[in-house]
């Protein structure tokens, strides 16, 4: 990041070759495969894939969430301020879950204890990270939960968690999520259970949020729709791997993998004739168990030649700021038509 006094500030966050393996019964699950990436201050970075690609495990791992075993991070160093989080002992990892880094998870109903008033989990939360007495944690509830759009939010602090509606329990998770107003937000998909209208909400309340707080934020999702309204920039992940990094506007579009093509070209899009026929990616991806040799994607791949069974693609800049792991670029982009075009 550089200042507009031209000098440059170091990262946030910097996740250097991170990698995640669950032993099982059937093998070593393979699940998140040397990733790297950065995030600034006051940040939005998207993490899109379909389900099983390494999201939601590869930020569970930055926050040392997963289960030991039969989860364990075989490699990597995640830095928050070049402070390698994989190293700390947990008690002091206690100390930055929530006050440096907070996360909201896809389904409140989970993440809410289910017998305990809301405004009790989040006083609790703000007592244990900031120290603060009683009276001092209610007053800071109170002011949360009004921030995040709570109506009548004193009176609410006695209400469980069921009497509140979907879009609303979200609210509460984020107001929880921010109580100790973190540096660092991730969403693990908080929207996937709510109808468009809510979701449309809950995504401008986390926009105005970050921009009050400065704060930097890491949205993981399979929804194209979301990214494009709250990121700035985006990490495209398959089977493990980042797959595709750049600007959000040059990623929509050109995309370079044919894997981010083919992503694209299955979302409807309003500036598009109506009779438009989607496209689609063929096949399934692969086991995570017996990963292939080359890169994984080749399976399903339009493009795909002897040496992308052999050789494993690493990411390679294609522009400034913008990164994809396809060793036949040249050949995919020799033309000036639609790439997203020639997919089946």
């Amino acid at each position: 990041m550089v200042t507009p006094t031209g000098k440059i500030m170091a990262p946030l966050l910097e996740v250097r070759n991170l990698e995640v393996a669950f032993h099982t019964k059937d093998g070593v699950v393979k699940a998140v495969n040397g990733i790297s990436h950065t995030i600034d201050e006051g940040d939005t970075v998207g993490v899109v894939g379909e389900s099983g690609c390494g999201k939601s495990v590869s930020a569970m791992a930055m926050l040392r969430l997963l289960p030991e075993p039969p989860a364990k991070i075989t490699g990597g160093q995640v830095l928050l301020e070049g402070i390698d989080l994989l190293k700390l002992p947990l008690s002091e990892m206690h100390a930055i879950r929530g006050k440096k880094i907070a996360m909201v998870f896809q389904d409140p109903m989970t993440s809410l204890n289910p017998v305990i008033p809301i405004g009790n989990q989040i006083s609790e939360a703000v007592r244990v990270n900031l120290g603060l007495g009683a009276a001092e944690a209610k007053k800071r509830t109170v002011e949360v939960l009004s921030h995040v759009g709570i109506p009548r939010a004193v009176d609410r602090m006695s209400d469980y968690p069921h009497q509140f509606s979907g879009g609303m329990r979200q609210r509460v998770m984020i107001a929880m999520a921010i109580s100790c107003r973190p540096k660092l937000l991730i969403a693990d998909e908080p929207t996937t259970s709510l109808d468009v209208t809510i979701q449309a909400q809950i995504v401008d309340l986390v926009k105005r949020l970050q921009k009050e707080l400065n704060m930097a934020v890491i949205w993981i999702t399979h929804d194209l729709g979301v990214i494009a309204r709250i990121a700035r920039r985006v990490n495209v992940m398959y089977a493990g791997s980042i797959i595709e990094a750049g600007p959000i506007e040059r990623i929509f579009a050109q995309p370079q993998h044919p894997y981010t093509m083919g992503l694209l070209g299955s979302v409807p899009r309003m500036d598009e004739s109506s009779d438009r026929e989607l496209q689609y990616i063929e096949g399934q991806p692969p086991d995570m168990v017996r990963l292939p040799p080359g890169c994984p994607f080749a399976p399903r791949c339009a493009y795909t030649s002897p040496e992308c069974l052999k050789q494993r693609p690493i990411l390679l800049e294609v522009d400034k700021g913008h990164s994809a792991a396809c060793i036949n670029l040249s050949q995919i982009h020799r033309t000036d038509a639609p790439v997203t075009a020639r997919l089946p």
